[in-house]
């Protein structure tokens, strides 16, 4: 983490220099947990358009009103 940054917490504007080691590391986590958040986010979203897909896929298989 590049010297002088700070991070914002609860709207409270935190010195990243200022943190303890225990405080960086529960911030890392975080970020982690973000990050992963963000790619299962991703992950739902391409397995619903999927759905979707094969949803209209079964629809044009079903048979037709006479």
């Amino acid at each position: 983490m590049a010297e002088g940054q700070t991070v914002t917490i609860d709207g409270k504007d935190y010195a990243l220099d200022d943190l303890s080691e225990a405080a960086k590391g529960q911030l890392t986590n975080l970020r982690v947990v973000d990050q992963e958040i963000a790619r299962l986010q991703q992950q739902q979203a391409i397995a619903q358009t999927a759905r979707n897909a094969y949803a209209n896929a079964l629809k044009e298989q079903l048979p037709k009103d006479a």
